[in-house]
């Protein structure tokens, strides 16, 4: 049988990260490309107990259909919680919970998008993302990231010539791939920007409670009076990316919208997991959960660290970071940075190339991502180690 595929996935290719990932799992391996949590960041004992009580006490509750916009305890709690700790949500804004942050990327999209409008999104940026707005046949443009975050310049030059801007896609904690973080200075300018152009804000924070060098910064959202910026949170970093429970703060009109999408697409996120969080939440100390999370990735990139200013330098850069779970690294004119990854994975050790997160995957680029949080600090130390020993013999 002879199938035509939809306009909108024939030019879509498998994820890079998720092609290596297959390659990364089998044995001998060293996974430097995933971007799982560290396993013993996990709170599964406490997910046992919930779980046990919630099937004995109220199973039906587990079990059953329930509402799309998301389970109203935790729907509650998140809005007082995040109003409270980080300044987010006003009563003009609304909490939708979603099958993962990546849904809010989908639900936004579906609902604001037509064919050929254009995204802005730095660059580089999250694959996953990119191919949520490539599978609606979004034009993307990508603005080039500075050490501070995106480039104000490059961002106002794009909002003054694109036509049928959507929004804005940012990610300003700990970007990834980059690590890069955006100054307080320019979340204000990424603001007052996109509100003076009529551009939604499209806030993707998966990593910012995984802080553990620096200070806070306040999100773009805790700026926000105006219904410029949608907020897109998970507990995919700092409980379990396998529940597949995110969530979505924005203006009440768009995630209305979101919601009928929503419908259409799962009817609602699992419940069960919904559940699940918001016990974690409210019974257990959640917060001394959050640093326990931070003193794992402090330790483990101080381990990174190390091994790459011992096996990385001169040749091999990197971007500091302050938290999260990447590291972005390049490498020096005359190594093919292509050529780079399949030798090391030839060496069974596996990063991402950079160009799997630009708009444009044909570019060119010197840098690819490591993560830090998935292998063990042995793996650590001689997946490095095999990076620079590769680096080194193909700048001979």
């Amino acid at each position: 049988m002879n199938y035509t595929f939809s306009h909108r996935v024939q030019s879509l290719k498998p994820s890079a990260i998720r092609e290596i990932l297959k390659n990364s799992s089998a044995p001998g391996v060293i996974p430097l490309s995933a971007g799982n949590p560290a396993p013993d960041a996990f709170p599964y004992e406490a997910i046992g107990v919930i779980s046990q009580r919630l099937l004995q006490d109220t199973p039906i509750a587990a079990l059953q259909y329930s509402v799309t916009e998301g389970y109203a305890p935790l729907r509650e709690h998140l809005r007082a919680y995040m109003a409270q700790k980080h300044q987010v949500g006003t009563e003009k804004d609304e909490v939708l919970i979603t099958s993962g942050a990546q849904q809010v990327m989908d639900l936004l999209t579906k609902t604001l998008l037509n064919e050929g409008d254009t995204v802005l999104c730095e660059a580089p940026s999250f694959i996953g993302s990119l191919n949520t707005f490539r599978s609606y046949r979004a034009k993307l443009r990508g603005i080039p990231m500075e050490p501070d975050g995106v480039s104000i310049a490059g961002l106002r030059e794009a909002l003054e010539t694109e036509k049928n801007i959507k929004y804005f896609y940012t990610i300003p904690n700990f970007q990834n791939p980059s690590g890069i973080t955006m100054s307080l200075e320019k979340r204000r300018q990424v603001y007052e920007l996109c509100r003076d152009h009529n551009v939604l804000i499209l806030e993707d924070n998966p990593y910012g409670d995984l802080r553990f060098a620096g200070e806070d910064l306040p999100s773009i959202k805790s700026f926000d009076q105006e219904g410029v910026v949608m907020y897109a949170g998970s507990f995919s970093k700092v409980v379990s990316p396998g529940m597949r429970v995110g969530y979505a703060i924005g203006p009440q009109e768009v995630v209305q919208k979101m919601v009928v999408c929503k419908q259409g697409e799962d009817v609602h996120s699992n419940i069960w997991a919904q559940i699940v969080c918001h016990r974690f939440m409210t019974e257990y100390d959640y917060e001394a959960h959050l640093e326990g999370l931070r003193s794992i990735y402090r330790r483990k990139a101080g381990v990174l660290v190390e091994a790459m200013r011992e096996h990385f330098q001169p040749l091999i850069s990197w971007s500091p970071f302050e938290g999260g779970l990447f590291a972005w690294c390049t490498l020096p004119e005359g190594v093919d940075m292509l050529d780079f990854v399949k030798r090391a994975a030839d060496r069974k050790t596996c990063v991402v190339p950079g160009t799997a997160f630009l708009t444009d995957e044909s570019e060119r680029c010197q840098s690819f991502r490591i993560n830090f949080s998935t292998p063990t600090d042995g793996q650590l130390r001689e997946g490095i180690r095999i990076l620079g020993e590769t680096a080194r013999e193909m700048a001979e």
